[in-house]
């Protein structure tokens, strides 16, 4: 189903054109209201009047997440204070937290990207939506819970945690999309077959999965053992929340709502931007945003960007999946390391589960990465040669994948911690000092 079709499905022509209106709208806004895009402007040399076609965007600075947490707490509004209905943080753990403030023009916003976000994971009317990201200054559970609303589907907001609580009440309002992390369905799927609860009796349809990375082998095994439809969500809190892109049911990349949001892809080491097709950091531009303009905010996000009418009807531009940030590749011996390369080898191996943790040291002068990987309960009784054959294997599956050869440590069974956030997925013991 296409929520907006009108705006879902334009021309390329109409596109362009309503973007570059946008673009030299919210260029001005900013330039006039806000002391840190004035100055920024300034300096580089440029007037919002430069702005003659979207090309001329990359005239203008780039945004990074330092300059939002200097303007800490509300240093980016464009707006009085009287103006802004809600403010939310990041979930950032380090400094000050970035500040996203909202008029009501931006809830409405956020309320129609999120709508079209969940109408492809079929969402109707008719729908329970179970929405298990968390609420409060985090965007998760309240954009989720604003575009359901709008959608005028049933928003159960349960928020994180409680799993128990969470599969009783799958159980008994019978939810038929569930909102999470990956990581924190999979655990679902986890706690269900461990109190053998079939997916058969549960009216799941759909997950709207988002907040961290995941790879097309971790959608597998959540729609295998689920029995649903996982469907990518990306967005970030600076831009608005979720709802930025969202992927359709060809699941071939998601959907940017470039009428609200700009898209490039820049080279992270020379800025410079880099043509559709080819990976890079993906960088965004609010073009509707009242209350907080965004103007080229570098997200660190690896992606690419591909034009074309998609097989569902809509014409947004596409981004491919997240395959990791330029600031969390981990570089060990001289060989650039995500953590989602190590996720897809364990994923290759049958009967493995993505449950697992790596570790990197310096003993000496070198970095030395280790995997820490959960076995299976038959498998952690078996005798120590099967053990050691699995462990092999893993190793060489992630040697093949990575072209490093790493130490795997096989832990018991739920060892390893279990998020309903965000999956802690690198602990980096190596001392600098």
């Amino acid at each position: 189903m296409i929520w907006n079709e009108k705006d879902e499905c334009m021309s390329v022509q109409e596109r362009e054109e309503l973007q570059l209106k946008r673009l030299q709208e919210v260029v001005k806004k900013a330039y006039d209201n806000v002391p840190y895009y004035h100055h920024r402007f300034d300096q580089e040399g440029v007037d919002p009047e430069d702005i003659q076609n979207l090309k001329d965007i990359e005239k203008l600075p780039f945004t990074s997440k330092n300059d939002l947490r200097d303007a800490y707490p509300f240093g980016m509004f464009a707006v009085p204070s009287d103006d802004i209905v809600e403010v939310h943080t990041s979930s950032g753990t380090t400094g000050k937290p970035t500040v996203s403030g909202y008029t009501e023009k931006d809830i409405n916003i956020w309320s129609e990207v999120m709508a079209r976000a969940l109408s492809m994971a079929g969402a109707t009317r008719k729908d329970v939506i179970q929405n298990c990201y968390g609420y409060g200054l985090f965007t998760g559970g309240l954009g989720i819970h604003y575009g359901t609303q709008k959608v005028g589907a049933t928003v159960i907001p349960i928020s994180a945690g409680n799993t128990q609580r969470q599969i009783e009440i799958m159980q008994d309002f019978q939810t038929t999309i569930i909102t999470c992390t990956p990581s924190y369905a999979l655990y679902l799927a986890e706690v269900l077959e461990k109190e053998g609860i079939s997916t058969r009796d549960l009216k799941l349809k759909a997950g709207v999965l988002g907040a961290e990375m995941w790879t097309e082998e971790m959608r597998n095994q959540i729609e295998k053992r689920l029995n649903l439809s996982a469907l990518n969500i990306y967005g970030l809190t600076e831009i608005i929340g979720p709802g930025v892109a969202q992927e359709c049911e060809v699941k071939k990349g998601l959907h940017i709502f470039d009428d609200h949001f700009y898209p490039e892809i820049i080279d992270p080491t020379t800025l410079e931007t880099l043509p559709h097709g080819e990976k890079g950091e993906l960088v965004l531009t609010t073009l509707t945003r009242e209350g907080m303009p965004i103007i080229r905010f570098r997200t660190k996000d690896m992606t690419a960007l591909h034009n074309g009418a998609c097989v569902c009807g809509r014409t947004n531009i596409k981004m491919d999946r997240i395959t990791g940030r330029s600031d969390d590749m981990l570089k060990i011996r001289g060989v650039i390391v995500y953590p989602s390369q190590i996720e897809r080898a364990l994923l290759k191996i049958p009967g493995m589960e993505p449950v697992y943790q790596i570790v990197i040291t310096r003993p000496q002068q070198l970095d030395e990465l280790e995997v820490h990987v959960e076995t299976s309960p038959a498998l952690f009784s078996d005798e120590v040669k099967h053990v050691e054959q699995v462990k092999k294997s893993i190793e060489k599956q992630i040697h093949d994948e990575i072209g490093l050869r790493v130490a795997v440590n096989l832990v018991e069974p739920e060892s390893l911690p279990r998020s309903e956030g965000k999956a802690v997925r690198v602990v980096d013991k190596r001392n600098f000092n």
